[in-house]
């Protein structure tokens, strides 16, 4: 049975997530705003009001969607965010259709909740950010002074981003997590490149197609001393996303290295059939020469 306390606790939850409906879509009625069916609209509707003292594109507001093909059910769907933060449904979806309301939902769910203040980053959130750090890693509290230690580094990025919602936080760090993954931190290290000169370096640059197609010449050269292992790390990356997926969580690491890793095989099979093509051809040549 649940606690007074955790009732509580989630009473206020929903009263501040239907205060932020109330601001940021005055029109719309906060108790029922969850079930309505039009939630793909209210989710653009969300993002177009809160991004307009931006100036920015309209191309750049977009929330995009993306249906996973599959001729039969249960079907999926990924939907991003502008600043690039990504969900998908986590129920069981007979129809695209409902796939994409569903993703929307817990896109639109997670937005709002982005809104509520204990999602931005303040000094009191550094702090006990920080403590948990230090307590899961059985690290000293003394080494946040210190950028050239993991939590060091931690600790100066929470403090340069200040401000931020934990939304625009996690689209920073995905960088981080990525370059982590594929190594490139490490080789970085190797160079006596500082921590505080790669995080100022890598804080500037967006994930882009060229940041992408980097990362995955870097696996294509993994490819070359260790056969199969794009393919095993894909494997991998897909199962990750699954099970975020169903669990409700921000995809967009796992559907990250999932696209890297795709472009590193898409690029090895057509370098594959192109060589293959170039052989044919010698024998051809070499036929017609004799």
């Amino acid at each position: 049975m649940q606690s007074e306390k955790g009732r509580t606790k989630m009473d206020k939850t929903f009263e501040s997530l239907q205060h932020v409906v109330t601001e940021v879509l005055p029109h719309r009625d906060p108790t029922v705003v969850f079930g309505d069916l039009n939630v793909v609209a209210i989710l653009q509707e969300f993002w177009e009001n809160k991004e307009k003292q931006r100036a920015l594109f309209p191309s750049e507001r977009r929330v995009v969607y993306e249906s996973v093909p599959s001729p039969d059910p249960p079907f999926v769907c990924y939907v991003t965010l502008p600043g690039g933060s990504c969900f998908g449904n986590f129920q069981y979806c007979l129809s695209r259709a409902e796939a994409r309301r569903d993703a929307a939902k817990v896109a639109l769910i997670n937005s709002l909740f982005n809104e509520l203040p204990s999602r931005r980053i303040t000094k009191e959130f550094i702090l006990d950010s920080v403590q948990e750090a230090v307590s899961s890693t059985s690290g000293n509290f003394n080494d946040a002074d210190d950028p050239s230690t993991s939590i060091g580094a931690y600790h100066y990025m929470l403090e340069s981003n200040i401000g931020k919602t934990m939304l625009e936080f996690q689209e920073l760090m995905i960088v981080f997590q990525l370059l982590h993954w594929n190594g490139s931190l490490k080789a970085l290290r190797d160079t006596k490149c500082s921590r505080q000169e790669v995080i100022s370096y890598y804080s500037q640059c967006s994930l882009d197609e060229r940041m992408r197609s980097h990362m995955a010449l870097d696996w294509i050269l993994k490819e070359q001393d260790s056969t199969g292992i794009i393919s095993q790390e894909l494997q991998l990356a897909l199962r990750e996303l699954e099970e975020a997926r169903k669990a409700g969580r921000e995809l967009r690491f796992y559907k990250e290295k999932k696209e890297i890793l795709g472009l590193a095989l898409s690029q090895i099979y057509r370098d594959c059939v192109a060589l293959s093509k170039a052989e044919d051809q010698m024998i051809l040549n070499v036929n017609s020469y004799h």
